[in-house]
């Protein structure tokens, strides 16, 4: 009687889950979460959010009034300050930065290449470069073309390491995930064929070390907790010296294993997610921007198709900024940058070469766009620094054009020019910046044409370096237009 019982009720289970069909209603559910959770994970097909499209104009600014001030976990150095967690109960008593700890040697097999001048760069998740279908692919495109550096994920936007590093501080801190499985063969199979290898970081944003160190995450005003943004990821407080150390650790760590230079990512503050309810261990104040605006004239071409840098000698107003605040998101960046320096120089000649990822945007603002970054306050410390400059992440009406996406020229000559101008004014080499090129398609269909009328507009503002991001990885209308030189 019971066995007849089990059975009619199985059947009456299967009725309401759809009788016959339910291998088929099951197997679809199983394909929807392959294709929606798995697949573009491993193939990498999703944007990165540092590279999507930024909505700073709706960002809510960070008041002082809506963070916590915890000035017992704050430490002076110099007129700066930063959070340091020695007097906390659960310390990174492991991620001391020693100039001396022999990770800051070049690892045995290790060789590094010269930077190229000019460099011509695609990207490569970290997923790619441990598949040799499609890594090879890559390679071949670099190898047949006028490319010559290709920059691959080492430590990306969640915080994992893509593979081990010998080095057992490091790899025994949990967020290590083998995507590359020998990624010292893997430089060296570049390097064979004189590319030039840029591991890029993340910095600030770490899902990865907010869980394991939750006293360095940003914040929720609210109850306390983490802190997450849009995507669900967490972040790291940017003005903690012990997160600068890590990453310090984890420039010294790329480079010592044959990495030739260190792109960093994600080194501002959050700019989407319940901003209302964000806290910070120190009290972040606005801004105070002053500018002195003055003019100079410019050295570049400038294509008198430029609504704002019409005339090969047109003058430009740039701005000299300064404050006298101590803690602005813009200074702490600023200090991260200056520490990242200086203890990198610790070892004289045999250091990475460091660029820096910031918004399109920053090009051309002389503001912190609610994130931190300002040009006159990260380029003297960094050896080269790359506006994410894609047309697709201009809002409309910036510049006077209606949709940004579909002048791709207009928006690379304009802002890298600008950038040129604010570069020399501050007696810096404007060859330091390296843009970052749109091949993808958003706001867009992006054709060959366009893809080549972005590089116009960097060799226009009297640039010839940059960089080119796929989310893809396909690369699909640059293989078209590169060639030989």
């Amino acid at each position: 009687m019971r066995s007849k019982q089990k059975n009619s009720n199985w059947k009456y289970i299967k009725h309401l889950l759809g009788g016959k069909n339910v291998p088929y209603i099951l197997g679809g559910v199983f394909l929807l979460i392959l294709v929606l959770f798995v697949l573009p994970n491993i193939f990498s097909v999703t944007f990165d959010a540092s590279h999507m499209k930024a909505d700073v104009n709706s960002a809510v600014p960070i008041s002082s009034a809506a963070i916590t001030s915890s000035t017992d976990m704050m430490a002076s150095e110099g007129n700066s300050q930063v959070l340091s967690a020695s007097s906390t109960a659960n310390s990174m008593s492991g991620m001391e930065f020693d100039p001396n700890n022999p990770i800051i040697k070049t690892q045995a097999g290790a060789t590094h290449l010269k930077t190229p001048t000019p460099l011509k760069a695609v990207y490569i998740s970290s997923w790619v470069a441990g598949s040799n279908d499609i890594k090879n692919r890559i390679k071949k495109l670099i190898i047949d073309t006028e490319l010559n550096a290709v920059i691959i994920d080492f430590k990306d936007s969640t915080g994992m390491l893509s593979a081990e590093t010998g080095v057992p501080e490091i790899d025994g801190m949990g967020c290590v995930e083998h995507r590359i499985k020998d990624v010292k063969g893997l430089i060296k199979e570049f390097h064979d064929q004189g590319i030039y290898v840029i591991a890029r970081v993340a910095v600030f944003q770490d899902s990865c070390l907010s869980k394991k160190y939750p006293e360095y995450a940003v914040k929720r005003k609210s109850d306390g907790g983490i802190w997450k943004d849009r995507k669900g990821i967490s972040w790291v407080y940017a003005g903690s010296k012990e997160v600068w150390d890590y990453n310090v650790k984890i420039a010294r760590v790329a480079y010592s294993i044959g990495f030739d230079e260190i792109n960093l990512d994600y080194i501002r503050f959050p700019s989407d997610g319940n901003m209302k309810d964000i806290s910070y261990p120190v009290n972040i104040v606005a801004d105070s921007v002053v500018q002195k605006s003055k003019t100079i004239k410019s050295t570049s071409t400038i294509s008198a198709s430029s609504t704002k840098l019409a005339g090969t000698d047109a003058p430009l107003e740039v701005s000299e900024v300064s404050d006298t605040t101590i803690n602005t998101r813009a200074n702490i960046l600023s200090r991260f940058f200056a520490y990242m320096d200086k203890e990198l120089r610790k070892s004289g000649e045999d250091r990475p070469k460091i660029s820096a990822d910031v918004f399109g945007m920053v090009a051309t603002n002389t503001d912190d766009l609610g994130i931190g970054q300002v040009l006159e306050k990260i380029l003297p410390y960094v050896d080269y620094m790359s506006p994410m400059v894609y047309p697709s992440h201009f809002a409309s009406g910036w510049n006077g054009y209606t949709k940004p996406a579909t002048r791709p020229y207009d928006v690379i000559h304009v802002s890298m020019s600008k950038a040129v101008a604010r570069a020399k004014a501050m007696g810096q080499d404007p060859k330091k910046l390296r843009p970052w090129l749109q091949d993808f398609n958003l706001g867009a269909t992006y054709t060959p044409e366009m893809v080549k009328a972005q590089m116009r507009g960097v060799y226009d503002s009297g640039l010839d370096s940059w960089m080119i991001w796929d989310p893809a990885n396909k690369y699909s209308s640059s293989k078209q237009i590169l060639s030989k030189e």
